[in-house]
C-alpha cells in the first residue's frame, strides 16, 4: 500500500485538484509540498495536529515538506470559518509565535540537511509593491468566481472588510513565490481552506504555464460535527506550559465513544492492521482504545517518558490512588488568601478549570465540583489553609478532570 493509499484508508483525504498526478508524487517521494500555519499565538493546538502528523507521515515516504509560517498573512488574517476579523498583531508578536512554531514542529519533522524547510511568507509578502501586485497577480482574479468561495460568502451578511478579501491573493501568491523558489509543487491544508488553494493552482497556471496540486484534508469534527480540540476553558495547546502532558493525555482518554478509533485511524501512527482489530471493540474494550489513543498522542508531542507518566497519573485517579505527582498544579500564596480563606470559584478559575467565576459558581451548584473527593454544593464555598492537607488538595470537575492546588 503507498502512502497516498494509506491516507485515505485513514479517511485523512477531503478533496484533491488531480488524483493520478498527485497519487504518482506521494507514492513517489517526488511531492514538494506546503502546509501554512498563521501565528496567531505562541503555540500551535490540536487543530493543527493533523496537518503535522501528515507533513511527518509523507516526509517518512520520501516527499519534502515546506512548514509556511504566515508573518505575512498574520499581519491581515484569514477569515475562512470566521464570523468575525482576527485581532491585528504587532511585528514582534508575530516573530515571537514563529519561533516558537518551530521549535514544536521539529518534534513531528526533520529539519536537517535540508529534509525539510520552513519559511516565512513576510520575507516576500512584505516588500510586495502595490501596484506591480495589482498589474501582475491581480489581473489573474475574477471577483465573480471569489465571491462564490465559502470563506467569502460566510462572511458577506456581517461584513467583509477589503482586508480580509484580500487574503485569497496573498496565500495564492504564496504558492506561486514556493513554486518558483523551492520547486514546491504541492499544497495541503484543511479542507475550509479549498478556495484558497484553488486561487495557487491557477495563479501557477496562468502566470507560468505549469501544474500545481491540491488536497485538503478531512476537518477533525466529532460525532456531533464540532471542531475538535476545545475544552471548556478553552484551546487544548501542545505547548506543556500551556496545556500540562497530564492534561493533553486527558483530553484524548476523555473522547467520546463513537470518535475514539476515528481519531486512532486519522492521527496515530498505529499500523491499519492493528486498528482494524479495535473495529469490533465496544464497552470497556473502549476505554482500553481510549488509553492507547492518549498515550500514542502524548507521547508524539511530549515524549514518552511524559506521556508514561501522564498515564499512570491518570490510572492512579480512576483507581482511586493518591498519586497525583503528574497532575496540572496550581501554586497559591498566603497573598492569594484574604482574612485567611479564599473562593473556591477564584481558585478554580486561576486553575483554569473554568472560564470565569460565575460558570464555576454554576458548576459547583450542579453539584460537578469536589475537593478531596466531597462534593461541594455552595456557591460561595472557600478554602482555608488548614483544608490543604500534607499542603494540597485535589479538585475535581464533573468525573474526569482533575486538577492539585498546592500551598507554597
Amino acid at each position: 500500500m503507498g502512502v497516498y493509499e494509506e491516507l485515505q484508508a485513514r479517511g485523512l483525504i477531503a478533496q484533491v485538484t488531480d488524483e493520478p498526478e498527485i497519487r504518482e508524487l506521494v507514492n513517489n517521494g517526488k511531492a514538494v509540498f506546503y502546509i501554512g500555519f498563521d501565528p496567531t499565538a505562541d503555540s500551535l493546538h490540536v487543530g493543527h495536529f493533523m496537518a503535522l502528523c501528515l507533513m511527518k507521515r509523507l516526509q517518512m515516504a520520501g516527499n519534502k515538506p515546506i512548514a509556511l509560517i504566515g508573518g505575512g498573512t498574520g499581519m491581515v488574517g484569514d477569515p475562512s470559518g470566521r464570523s468575525d476579523m482576527r485581532q491585528m498583531m504587532t511585528p514582534e508578536t508575530i516573530q515571537h509565535n514563529c519561533d516558537c512554531f518551530k521549535k514544536q514542529m521539529s518534534r513531528f519533522i526533520d529539519f536537517s540537511d535540508g529534509k525539510a524547510l520552513m519559511v516565512n511568507n513576510a520575507d516576500w509578502l512584505m516588500d510586495l509593491n502595490y501596484i506591480e501586485l495589482l498589474r501582475d497577480v491581480g489581473a489573474c482574479f475574477s471577483v465573480n468566481r471569489m465571491l462564490t468561495a465559502e470563506c467569502y460568502k460566510q462572511r458577506m451578511e456581517k461584513g467583509l472588510s477589503f482586508l480580509e478579501f484580500n487574503y485569497m491573493i496573498m496565500q495564492s501568491y504564496d504558492f506561486y513565490e514556493l513554486f518558483q523558489k523551492y520547486g514546491c509543487n504541492m499544497q495541503f491544508g484543511g479542507d475550509d481552506q479549498w478556495s484558497n488553494m484553488l486561487g495557487g493552482t491557477e495563479l501557477i497556471r496562468r502566470k507560468l504555464g505549469k501544474d500545481a496540486y491540491a488536497m485538503t484534508i478531512t476537518l477533525l469534527l466529532n460525532s456531533e460535527g464540532k471542531k475538535m480540540g476545545k475544552t471548556q476553558s478553552g484551546a487544548v495547546w501542545l505547548d506543556e506550559n500551556k496545556t500540562s502532558p497530564f492534561e493533553f493525555y486527558q483530553y484524548w482518554r476523555n473522547v467520546d465513544d463513537a470518535d475514539v478509533l476515528k481519531c486512532i485511524r486519522m492521527l496515530t501512527f498505529l499500523p491499519l492492521e492493528e486498528i482494524e482489530k479495535m473495529d469490533s471493540w465496544e464497552g470497556s474494550q473502549l476505554n482500553k482504545a481510549k488509553e492507547i489513543l492518549a498515550y500514542e498522542l502524548t507521547a508524539l508531542v511530549h515524549g514518552e517518558e511524559k506521556a508514561t507518566k501522564a498515564q499512570e497519573a491518570a490510572r492512579a485517579l480512576f483507581s482511586g490512588k493518591a498519586d497525583t505527582e503528574n497532575m496540572p498544579t496550581l501554586e497559591l500564596t498566603e497573598a492569594d488568601f484574604e482574612d485567611g480563606a479564599i473562593a473556591l470559584n477564584e481558585v478554580m478559575l486561576k486553575a483554569g478549570l473554568v472560564k470565569s467565576k460565575g460558570e464555576a459558581r454554576r458548576l459547583i451548584q450542579q453539584g460537578g465540583v469536589s475537593v478531596d473527593d466531597v462534593k461541594v454544593t455552595d456557591p460561595v464555598a472557600t478554602l482555608k489553609a488548614e483544608d490543604f492537607k500534607d499542603g494540597q488538595v485535589i479538585i475535581k470537575k464533573g468525573k474526569k478532570v482533575f486538577h492539585k492546588v498546592k500551598l507554597a
